[in-house]
Protein backbone atom coordinates (compact mmCIF):
# COMPACT_ATOMS: atom_id res chain seq x y z
CA UNK A 1 0.00 0.00 0.00
CA UNK A 2 1.54 3.02 -0.84
CA UNK A 3 -0.32 6.77 0.29
CA UNK A 4 -0.83 9.26 -2.10
CA UNK A 5 1.91 11.54 -1.57
CA UNK A 6 -0.13 15.26 -1.35
CA UNK A 7 -2.46 12.96 1.79
CA UNK A 8 -2.94 14.13 5.02
CA UNK A 9 -5.55 14.24 7.34
CA UNK A 10 -6.27 17.77 8.11
CA UNK A 11 -8.39 19.32 11.19
CA UNK A 12 -11.56 20.80 9.69
CA UNK A 13 -13.51 24.39 11.08
CA UNK A 14 -15.97 22.13 13.33
CA UNK A 15 -13.06 20.71 15.04
CA UNK A 16 -12.23 23.68 16.92
CA UNK A 17 -15.24 22.75 19.12
CA UNK A 18 -16.34 26.24 19.55
CA UNK A 19 -19.80 25.75 21.00
CA UNK A 20 -19.14 22.70 23.10
CA UNK A 21 -19.65 22.62 26.91
CA UNK A 22 -16.38 23.75 28.90
CA UNK A 23 -16.31 20.64 30.33
CA UNK A 24 -16.07 18.64 27.00
CA UNK A 25 -13.15 21.73 25.75
CA UNK A 26 -11.22 20.63 28.72
CA UNK A 27 -11.00 17.40 27.74
CA UNK A 28 -10.76 17.57 24.34
CA UNK A 29 -8.25 17.27 21.56
CA UNK A 30 -5.25 14.98 23.54
CA UNK A 31 -2.42 14.03 20.31
CA UNK A 32 -1.07 10.71 20.85
CA UNK A 33 1.97 10.69 18.29
CA UNK A 34 3.32 7.78 16.75
CA UNK A 35 4.61 7.00 20.08
CA UNK A 36 5.91 3.50 20.83
CA UNK A 37 5.01 2.70 16.99
CA UNK A 38 7.55 5.15 15.64
CA UNK A 39 10.42 2.61 15.29
CA UNK A 40 7.86 0.68 12.90
CA UNK A 41 8.02 2.79 9.92
CA UNK A 42 10.04 1.03 7.23
CA UNK A 43 10.40 -2.04 5.31
CA UNK A 44 11.08 -5.18 6.63
CA UNK A 45 12.33 -8.50 5.63
CA UNK A 46 13.43 -11.92 6.35
CA UNK A 47 12.39 -15.71 7.45
CA UNK A 48 10.10 -17.24 9.81
CA UNK A 49 7.82 -20.10 10.71
CA UNK A 50 3.92 -20.75 10.03
CA UNK A 51 2.19 -23.52 11.23
CA UNK A 52 -1.89 -23.99 10.62
CA UNK A 53 -4.27 -26.68 11.28
CA UNK A 54 -6.48 -26.75 8.38
CA UNK A 55 -10.11 -27.99 8.36
CA UNK A 56 -10.25 -31.05 6.03
CA UNK A 57 -13.05 -33.80 4.26
CA UNK A 58 -12.39 -37.32 4.43
CA UNK A 59 -10.77 -39.74 6.77
CA UNK A 60 -9.80 -36.92 8.90
CA UNK A 61 -11.57 -33.32 9.89
CA UNK A 62 -7.89 -31.44 9.90
CA UNK A 63 -4.59 -31.51 8.40
CA UNK A 64 -1.33 -29.59 9.79
CA UNK A 65 0.73 -27.37 7.47
CA UNK A 66 4.05 -26.25 8.38
CA UNK A 67 5.98 -23.35 6.76
CA UNK A 68 9.30 -22.08 6.57
CA UNK A 69 8.35 -18.63 5.50
CA UNK A 70 10.08 -15.63 3.48
CA UNK A 71 8.36 -12.67 5.08
CA UNK A 72 7.50 -8.86 4.58
CA UNK A 73 5.72 -6.27 6.29
CA UNK A 74 6.08 -2.57 4.55
CA UNK A 75 5.12 0.29 7.04
CA UNK A 76 4.26 3.92 5.83
CA UNK A 77 3.47 6.78 8.28
CA UNK A 78 0.25 8.40 7.93
CA UNK A 79 0.55 12.17 7.60
CA UNK A 80 -1.56 14.52 10.33
CA UNK A 81 -3.88 13.56 13.07
CA UNK A 82 -6.41 11.18 12.87
CA UNK A 83 -9.47 13.12 14.36
CA UNK A 84 -11.93 10.73 16.51
CA UNK A 85 -15.06 13.04 17.31
CA UNK A 86 -16.30 12.61 20.49
CA UNK A 87 -19.79 13.47 22.43
CA UNK A 88 -19.27 12.53 26.08
CA UNK A 89 -15.62 13.62 25.54
CA UNK A 90 -14.39 15.96 24.05
CA UNK A 91 -12.32 14.91 19.99
CA UNK A 92 -9.18 13.31 20.58
CA UNK A 93 -6.37 12.91 17.59
CA UNK A 94 -4.16 9.39 17.08
CA UNK A 95 -1.21 9.12 14.79
CA UNK A 96 -0.47 5.39 12.91
CA UNK A 97 0.96 3.73 9.92
CA UNK A 98 -0.11 1.62 6.86
CA UNK A 99 1.19 -1.48 6.65
CA UNK A 100 1.19 -4.75 3.86
CA UNK A 101 2.27 -8.11 4.94
CA UNK A 102 3.30 -10.73 2.52
CA UNK A 103 3.95 -14.43 3.62
CA UNK A 104 5.20 -16.64 0.91
CA UNK A 105 6.82 -20.23 1.84
CA UNK A 106 10.10 -20.50 1.13
CA UNK A 107 10.84 -24.47 0.23
CA UNK A 108 7.63 -24.46 -2.21
CA UNK A 109 7.90 -22.72 -5.57
CA UNK A 110 5.17 -22.06 -8.66
CA UNK A 111 6.51 -20.78 -11.75
CA UNK A 112 9.71 -20.57 -10.62
CA UNK A 113 8.59 -17.88 -7.37
CA UNK A 114 7.58 -18.74 -3.49
CA UNK A 115 4.14 -20.02 -3.01
CA UNK A 116 2.15 -16.98 -1.51
CA UNK A 117 0.31 -18.43 1.66
CA UNK A 118 -0.56 -14.68 3.30
CA UNK A 119 -1.20 -11.27 2.43
CA UNK A 120 -2.66 -8.55 4.97
CA UNK A 121 -3.75 -5.09 4.35
CA UNK A 122 -3.94 -3.42 7.52
CA UNK A 123 -3.23 0.15 9.78
CA UNK A 124 -1.46 0.65 13.14
CA UNK A 125 -2.91 2.87 15.43
CA UNK A 126 -1.27 5.30 18.34
CA UNK A 127 -4.32 6.04 20.73
CA UNK A 128 -4.05 8.85 23.53
CA UNK A 129 -5.69 8.30 26.85
CA UNK A 130 -9.07 9.22 27.56
CA UNK A 131 -11.37 9.82 30.50
CA UNK A 132 -14.42 9.02 28.98
CA UNK A 133 -14.00 5.74 28.55
CA UNK A 134 -11.76 5.53 30.79
CA UNK A 135 -8.46 4.19 29.42
CA UNK A 136 -4.47 4.53 29.34
CA UNK A 137 -2.87 5.16 26.41
CA UNK A 138 -3.26 2.14 23.99
CA UNK A 139 -2.15 0.96 20.84
CA UNK A 140 -4.34 -0.91 17.68
CA UNK A 141 -3.48 -3.03 15.17
CA UNK A 142 -6.59 -3.27 12.24
CA UNK A 143 -6.47 -6.10 9.39
CA UNK A 144 -8.18 -7.13 6.62
CA UNK A 145 -7.06 -10.72 6.02
CA UNK A 146 -8.44 -12.24 2.36
CA UNK A 147 -9.59 -15.65 3.28
CA UNK A 148 -12.54 -13.83 5.37
CA UNK A 149 -11.71 -12.53 8.74
CA UNK A 150 -10.84 -8.94 9.75
CA UNK A 151 -9.46 -7.96 13.18
CA UNK A 152 -9.28 -5.12 15.82
CA UNK A 153 -6.61 -6.08 17.91
CA UNK A 154 -5.24 -3.67 20.61
CA UNK A 155 -2.77 -3.31 23.51
CA UNK A 156 -0.44 -1.81 25.05
CA UNK A 157 3.36 -0.84 24.61
CA UNK A 158 6.35 -0.58 26.73
CA UNK A 159 10.56 -0.05 26.59
CA UNK A 160 12.72 -1.75 28.27
CA UNK A 161 16.68 -2.12 28.11
CA UNK A 162 17.63 -5.63 26.65
CA UNK A 163 16.49 -8.04 24.32
CA UNK A 164 13.03 -9.50 24.57
CA UNK A 165 12.05 -11.75 26.83
CA UNK A 166 9.65 -14.28 24.28
CA UNK A 167 7.12 -17.20 26.24
CA UNK A 168 6.85 -20.85 24.73
CA UNK A 169 3.63 -21.15 22.65
CA UNK A 170 1.69 -24.36 22.12
CA UNK A 171 0.25 -25.56 19.04
CA UNK A 172 -1.72 -28.09 20.81
CA UNK A 173 -5.00 -28.27 20.24
CA UNK A 174 -8.43 -28.19 22.68
CA UNK A 175 -11.65 -28.15 23.63
CA UNK A 176 -12.90 -24.82 22.91
CA UNK A 177 -13.43 -22.44 25.49
CA UNK A 178 -11.52 -25.16 27.61
CA UNK A 179 -7.50 -24.37 27.15
CA UNK A 180 -6.73 -26.77 29.79
CA UNK A 181 -8.45 -29.19 28.43
CA UNK A 182 -5.85 -30.50 25.40
CA UNK A 183 -5.61 -32.88 22.44
CA UNK A 184 -2.60 -34.16 20.77
CA UNK A 185 -2.20 -35.40 17.59
CA UNK A 186 0.08 -38.00 15.63
CA UNK A 187 0.83 -34.93 13.27
CA UNK A 188 2.20 -32.86 16.23
CA UNK A 189 5.26 -35.63 16.24
CA UNK A 190 7.92 -35.59 13.22
CA UNK A 191 8.45 -39.20 14.31
CA UNK A 192 4.85 -40.86 13.40
CA UNK A 193 4.02 -41.13 9.99
CA UNK A 194 0.47 -39.67 9.01
CA UNK A 195 -0.93 -38.50 5.55
CA UNK A 196 -2.20 -35.22 7.24
CA UNK A 197 0.81 -33.31 7.61
CA UNK A 198 3.23 -31.21 5.14
CA UNK A 199 5.37 -33.91 3.73
CA UNK A 200 8.74 -33.72 1.51
CA UNK A 201 10.15 -30.78 0.34
CA UNK A 202 7.71 -28.44 2.41
CA UNK A 203 9.38 -30.03 5.82
CA UNK A 204 12.75 -28.84 4.68
CA UNK A 205 14.77 -27.20 7.50
CA UNK A 206 11.59 -27.94 10.33
CA UNK A 207 12.55 -29.77 13.16
CA UNK A 208 10.57 -31.40 15.93
CA UNK A 209 11.59 -28.15 18.43
CA UNK A 210 9.77 -26.11 16.10
CA UNK A 211 6.61 -27.64 16.80
CA UNK A 212 6.99 -28.02 20.39
CA UNK A 213 7.58 -24.29 20.69
CA UNK A 214 7.30 -22.10 17.73
CA UNK A 215 8.59 -19.38 19.14
CA UNK A 216 11.80 -21.36 19.35
CA UNK A 217 12.64 -20.28 16.11
CA UNK A 218 12.72 -16.48 17.73
CA UNK A 219 15.22 -17.39 20.22
CA UNK A 220 18.06 -18.88 18.18
CA UNK A 221 21.30 -17.15 17.59
CA UNK A 222 20.10 -14.03 19.61
CA UNK A 223 22.30 -10.65 18.64
CA UNK A 224 23.24 -8.45 21.48
CA UNK A 225 20.31 -6.20 22.43
CA UNK A 226 20.42 -2.32 23.93
CA UNK A 227 17.01 -2.35 24.52
CA UNK A 228 13.49 -3.55 23.19
CA UNK A 229 10.05 -1.93 22.58
CA UNK A 230 7.07 -4.55 23.03
CA UNK A 231 3.96 -3.82 21.27
CA UNK A 232 0.97 -6.88 23.14
CA UNK A 233 -2.44 -6.37 20.98
CA UNK A 234 -4.95 -8.90 21.10
CA UNK A 235 -8.47 -8.94 19.66
CA UNK A 236 -9.88 -9.34 24.01
CA UNK A 237 -7.62 -7.13 25.53
CA UNK A 238 -8.50 -7.82 29.07
CA UNK A 239 -10.37 -4.66 30.88
CA UNK A 240 -9.98 -2.34 27.41
CA UNK A 241 -13.34 -2.08 25.50
CA UNK A 242 -13.98 -3.03 22.15
CA UNK A 243 -11.65 -5.23 19.99
CA UNK A 244 -12.41 -8.77 18.09
CA UNK A 245 -12.88 -10.11 15.17
CA UNK A 246 -15.00 -10.78 12.24
CA UNK A 247 -15.37 -13.62 9.43
CA UNK A 248 -17.59 -14.27 6.30
CA UNK A 249 -20.72 -16.71 6.16
CA UNK A 250 -18.23 -19.47 4.99
CA UNK A 251 -15.55 -19.55 8.08
CA UNK A 252 -18.77 -19.01 10.62
CA UNK A 253 -21.16 -21.50 9.57
CA UNK A 254 -24.46 -22.39 10.82
CA UNK A 255 -25.99 -24.95 12.68
CA UNK A 256 -23.78 -27.47 11.30
CA UNK A 257 -21.13 -25.75 12.49
CA UNK A 258 -18.18 -23.46 11.60
CA UNK A 259 -15.83 -24.49 8.74
CA UNK A 260 -12.99 -22.69 11.02
CA UNK A 261 -14.04 -19.49 12.81
CA UNK A 262 -10.98 -17.04 13.51
CA UNK A 263 -12.02 -16.60 17.05
CA UNK A 264 -9.44 -15.12 18.87
CA UNK A 265 -5.57 -13.03 17.63
CA UNK A 266 -2.74 -12.26 20.38
CA UNK A 267 -0.02 -11.06 18.63
CA UNK A 268 3.17 -9.50 20.38
CA UNK A 269 5.75 -7.56 18.17
CA UNK A 270 9.59 -7.10 19.81
CA UNK A 271 11.13 -4.12 18.25
CA UNK A 272 14.93 -4.24 18.90
CA UNK A 273 17.88 -1.56 18.64
CA UNK A 274 21.34 -3.25 18.71
CA UNK A 275 24.16 -2.20 20.52
CA UNK A 276 25.67 0.28 17.87
CA UNK A 277 22.33 1.58 16.62
CA UNK A 278 20.43 4.56 17.28
CA UNK A 279 16.91 3.37 16.20
CA UNK A 280 15.07 -0.47 15.87
CA UNK A 281 17.20 -2.35 12.78
CA UNK A 282 15.26 -5.53 14.17
CA UNK A 283 12.21 -6.87 14.70
CA UNK A 284 10.21 -10.05 15.95
CA UNK A 285 6.73 -11.38 16.14
CA UNK A 286 4.56 -13.96 17.51
CA UNK A 287 0.87 -14.30 16.54
CA UNK A 288 -1.35 -17.10 17.51
CA UNK A 289 -5.14 -17.13 16.09
CA UNK A 290 -7.36 -19.97 17.48
CA UNK A 291 -9.45 -21.53 14.65
CA UNK A 292 -12.57 -22.97 16.41
CA UNK A 293 -14.14 -26.15 14.10
CA UNK A 294 -14.69 -29.57 15.26
CA UNK A 295 -15.32 -29.40 18.41
CA UNK A 296 -11.89 -27.93 19.05
CA UNK A 297 -9.63 -24.54 19.26
CA UNK A 298 -6.70 -25.06 16.88
CA UNK A 299 -3.84 -22.64 17.16
CA UNK A 300 -2.55 -21.00 14.01
CA UNK A 301 0.63 -19.38 15.15
CA UNK A 302 3.28 -17.51 13.20
CA UNK A 303 6.48 -15.81 13.98
CA UNK A 304 9.51 -14.03 12.20
CA UNK A 305 12.60 -12.13 12.27
CA UNK A 306 12.56 -9.17 10.24
CA UNK A 307 15.15 -6.57 9.45
CA UNK A 308 14.53 -3.37 8.39
CA UNK A 309 16.28 -2.50 4.75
Amino acid sequence: MELAADFAFQPLDNDQQIAAPAAVQAAAAPVGGLGPLAGLAGNWSGQGFNTIWRPHTGASDHFLELNVTNDRIDLEVINGNIPNRGLVQGNIFMQGLTYLQQIADANVKVNGAPAGLHMEPGIWINIPATTDPQEPATIARLASIPHGTTILIQGSAGTASGGPSIPAVSLTPFTIGQPNQTVDFDEQHLSKTTRFRTSGVGLTGIVQAMLDNPNSVLTENAPNVASTTRLHVTSTAGTIRGGGTSNTAFLTGTKDGPNANAAHVVATFWLQTLHGDTEPKRLQYSQTVLLNFAGLSWPHITVATLTKA
